[in-house]
C-alpha cells in the first residue's frame, strides 16, 4: 500500500516567526508553504495581515493567500478541502507541503474534523447584522442565551461573529447550536502531518514583538491608509469577517473617531495580544505537538532537525 503523504504543521501565536521559519525550512527542503491564516485570505488587506511580500512569495510558493474579496467569506470547510487537494499536489511535485499560521480554528477544523452544519445564508446574516446595529451584540448574545444557554455561556457579548453564526444555525435549523455539536465527520487526515508549535519562553518578549509588528503597521500611516480605502467601499462594514480582523477592527474605529491615535495604537496592541493568548491557550491543549521556543536564534535549524528525523522515519530512509 502506498503510505500517506507526509505534512509539516508550523503553528504558533501572532508575531512568533512562523512565516520566517518555514522560509528558512524551505531553504534546506524543497518546499511549498499553505497558509493557515483567515486574515490572509482577503485580497487588499496587506499591512496589518503582516502578509508575506512579493520577495517572499517568489522565493517559496504560497497558497491559500489573496483567495475572495473582504466583502465574501472563507469557510473552515472549504479551507479544509482546499488543504487535503494542496497537500497531494504539493508531495506530486516532490516537494514538502509546509502549512503555516495562527487560525486555530482553520487547524482545529482539519485536525478534529467539522460538525455536520448548515451552511451560510446571507439574507438572515444580513438581518441578524441590523437587529445587532439597532439593539447593540451584548442584547444579541442575550437573545441566545434563552435559545442556547450552552452555546452563549461560552461566548462574550461582543463576539459578533460567534454569535451571528449561532442565531443563524437556529433559524436555518430549528435546533441549537450546542445540540449539534454532538459529532465529527471526516475525522482523518489523507496525509501524515507533524505539528510544531513555536512558542515564546518568555511572554513579555513576545508581547514586545507584538508592540514593534503593530507600531511598524502604523509608520506613514500605512495601516490607516489600507483601512480607509477599505471604509470607502460602499460594501463593506464591521459586521464582516474581514473586518473583524485584529488591528481593522480598531483601526476602523479610529476613522469614525471613536478614539485618538493612541488609543489606535493601545487598542491595537491589546487585542493582539489577546489573541495570541488564546492561541497559546488552543496550542498548550495539543499534547502532541512538538515545541520550540520562538524566542531562540536557532529556532528555524531545531524546526529543520525536526523535520528531517521525521522525514527519514516516514520514508524509512536514513536522515542526512
Amino acid at each position: 500500500m502506498e503510505s500517506k503523504p507526509f505534512a509539516v504543521a508550523i503553528m504558533g501565536p501572532t508575531a512568533s516567526g512562523k512565516t520566517a521559519a518555514a522560509l528558512e525550512v524551505a531553504q534546506h527542503i524543497p518546499a511549498e508553504i499553505i497558509s493557515v491564516d483567515s486574515a490572509l485570505v482577503y485580497r487588499d488587506m496587506t499591512i496589518g495581515t503582516a502578509k508575506p511580500t512579493p520577495d517572499e512569495r517568489r522565493m517559496v510558493p504560497h497558497h491559500l493567500i489573496d483567495l475572495v474579496d473582504p466583502s465574501e467569506s472563507y469557510s473552515v470547510s472549504r479551507f479544509r478541502e482546499d488543504v487535503f487537494r494542496l497537500v497531494i499536489e504539493i508531495s506530486q511535485r516532490g516537494k514538502l507541503p509546509l502549512l503555516v499560521g495562527g487560525t486555530m480554528m482553520y487547524f482545529k477544523g482539519l485536525l478534529a474534523g467539522l460538525d455536520d452544519l448548515p451552511g451560510a445564508d446571507p439574507a438572515i446574516r444580513a438581518r441578524i447584522d441590523e437587529d445587532a446595529a439597532r439593539e447593540g451584540w451584548p442584547a444579541l448574545h442575550q437573545k441566545l442565551a434563552l435559545l442556547d444557554p450552552d452555546t452563549a455561556a461560552r461566548l462574550k457579548p461582543n463576539d459578533s461573529q460567534r454569535i451571528q453564526r449561532a442565531l443563524e444555525i437556529i433559524e436555518i435549523t430549528g435546533k441549537p447550536l450546542s445540540e449539534l455539536h454532538t459529532g465529527r465527520k471526516n475525522t482523518e487526515l489523507p496525509f501524515v502531518l507533524l505539528p510544531v508549535a513555536l512558542e515564546p519562553s518568555n511572554r513579555s518578549m513576545l508581547h514586545e514583538r507584538i508592540a514593534t509588528r503593530f507600531d511598524h503597521m502604523l509608520e506613514n500611516d500605512r495601516l490607516i491608509d489600507e483601512v480607509r480605502a477599505l471604509r470607502n467601499r460602499e460594501d463593506l462594514h464591521l459586521g464582516l469577517p474581514s473586518m473583524r480582523c485584529v488591528g481593522y477592527r480598531q483601526t476602523w474605529q479610529y476613522l469614525d473617531g471613536e478614539f485618538d491615535r493612541k488609543a489606535l495604537r493601545e487598542k491595537g496592541i491589546a487585542a493582539t495580544r489577546q489573541l495570541a493568548k488564546r492561541q497559546l491557550t488552543w496550542l498548550r491543549a495539543m499534547p502532541e505537538r512538538r515545541v520550540v521556543d520562538c524566542l531562540s536564534p536557532d529556532a528555524a535549524q531545531e524546526i529543520i532537525t525536526l523535520v528531517k528525523k521525521a522525514l527519514a522515519e516516514h520514508t524509512g530512509t536514513k536522515e542526512k
